[in-house]
């Protein structure tokens, strides 16, 4: 028997890097997958994706829709559930970074990130949550950074809306947490994706590494890992946790 044998997940920004790991996770497990792209520049490999997970032998489904957009994801959310019939599991993984030195920061750099990273969340859930209630039962994971934990030079807004991303979990997970819907974070570190490829090469990534105590970046599979846990049944009990998967960095 499979982990997620009949549950549908909703994943937000799934085209590529962590998501896409996490969609294909997921998948194998027997959940039948809903996820979101943005760009038109995505639509191919979401296409792929999606075949992809088709091939799994689960229901599959691509949408682009902007999870920044809180009427786009009320409109999303209610065509999954017209599609799918249920939502036992949302992933909320859309994320960008526009780093900038605070001194240097534009208020729409700032307020993108915001929107992006952190409202996103709050849109997502907003909408997911009426079907859980109804069901009694869900698992909500949403993607913070260990930058959200620790901070980092250059990363203020970046750090500031994954730091809100925690504090939005510990709370939904109080609110509820008797309706039987738990909500956790998870927390990465480096991990090799095309939001962080100009880290991967040279003296840049050397330096990083050396603050791992693991010695390397994460792989997207190691996160998808994490979240298939916290999606599953193995993780009933755990809810208002963030997971740290960033190979002892934060240590």
């Amino acid at each position: 028997m499979k982990l997620l044998e009949g549950k549908t997940a909703i994943v937000t920004g799934a085209a590529r890097g962590i998501g896409e790991g996490v969609a294909i996770k997921l998948a194998e497990q027997g959940a039948n997958i809903a996820f979101t792209y943005v760009s038109d520049s995505s639509k191919e490999k979401a296409a792929a994706l999606e075949q992809k997970l088709a091939a799994l032998g689960v229901k599959a489904k691509a949408y682009q829709s902007n999870a920044a957009d809180f009427a786009a994801c009320e409109i999303f959310v209610n065509d999954v559930l017209k599609e799918f019939g249920q939502v036992d599991i949302c992933v909320n993984n859309a994320g960008i970074s526009k780093d900038n030195l605070l001194l240097r920061m534009t208020p729409e750099q700032w307020n993108e990130v915001i929107q992006v990273n952190l409202s996103s969340v709050f849109n997502m859930t907003k909408q997911v949550i009426k079907p859980m209630m109804k069901a009694k039962s869900g698992s909500i994971i949403n993607m913070s950074s260990v930058i959200g934990e620790m901070g980092n030079a250059g990363q203020s807004s970046y750090a500031a809306s994954k730091a809100g991303v925690i504090g939005f979990t510990k709370s939904v997970a109080k609110e509820l947490g008797s309706r039987n819907i738990r909500c956790n974070a998870i927390a990465p570190g480096f991990v090799e994706t095309d939001m962080t490829s100009y880290l991967q090469d040279g003296a840049a990534a050397d330096k990083y590494k050396a603050g791992i105590p693991l010695g390397r970046f994460a792989t997207a599979e190691d996160i998808a890992n994490v979240t298939l846990f916290l999606a599953s049944d193995l993780s009933s009990y755990i809810t208002g946790q963030v997971i740290s998967a960033c190979g002892g960095l934060n240590i």
